[in-house]
């Protein structure tokens, strides 16, 4: 069933909707063929603009496309909750359709189809992370994992048992997300993603600094 609710834009060649977040917030996603980064905004409530997440890379997503999605959306539904699949070959000068489809049977193989992960919990986590000047935290994120890593119960006990770094960050990064999201259902594959998306825009690598800690900690354990 092809729903009626994205639009293509022609600033970029890119597709964008907007979709109710479970906290009441509306928002718009921004969807390139050329780019698993999905661009990202906010809709404000008072002013009714499109607020740009501070880790949407502008060169990709400028504001006037947001601007322009802004307009097209206008009056379409919400788009539903779950992965969109956009497909590359249509973002062309091919008669318009609409790209953003059901999730195809699986006897069906799409071609050249870009898995985007669910904006929801990503938008969620970018959120938590975004300081008061609208500037995504990597000092945030690492600061709280850290905290979490040295208070959790769990975490001691994998230390102890010799768990590998990448057992260890997998608990830590996936329980947070969850939390924060509150999609206690989100699977690694999600995490990771979310996490590779994050990671996209660092120039330092997202979780460099709780990498750091972790093996610190895990040098700590094998000398007791």
């Amino acid at each position: 069933m092809i729903r009626t609710n994205s639009v293509k834009l022609t600033v970029i060649p890119a597709l964008a909707y907007r979709q109710k977040l479970s906290a009441g917030d509306a928002s718009l996603v921004v969807l390139r063929a050329d780019s698993t980064q999905p661009g990202t905004a906010l809709i404000s409530k008072t002013s009714g603009d499109p607020i740009v997440s501070a880790n949407t890379p502008a060169d990709l997503f400028p504001v006037e496309a947001f601007a322009e999605a802004m307009t097209l959306t206008a009056g379409l539904p919400y788009h539903k909750q779950g992965k969109p699949k956009l497909v590359a070959q249509d973002l062309t000068d091919e008669p318009e359709v609409d790209l953003i489809e059901d999730a195809p049977e699986e006897d069906e193989a799409p071609q050249q189809v870009v898995n985007v992960i669910d904006s929801d919990e990503y938008l969620a986590i970018v959120k938590a992370y975004t300081d008061k000047n609208g500037k995504f935290s990597y000092d945030h994120i690492n600061k709280e994992m850290i905290q979490f890593a040295h208070s959790s119960e769990m975490v001691g006990r994998m230390l102890a048992a010799g768990d590998s770094e990448e057992t260890i960050r997998m608990f830590i990064v996936g329980t947070k997300f969850r939390n924060i999201s509150g999609n206690k259902d989100l699977t690694d594959e999600e995490v990771l993603a979310i996490a590779a998306l994050l990671d996209e825009v660092s120039p330092k690598g997202v979780f460099k600094d709780l990498n750091k800690e972790l093996r610190t900690m895990m040098g700590a354990a094998k000398r007791m």
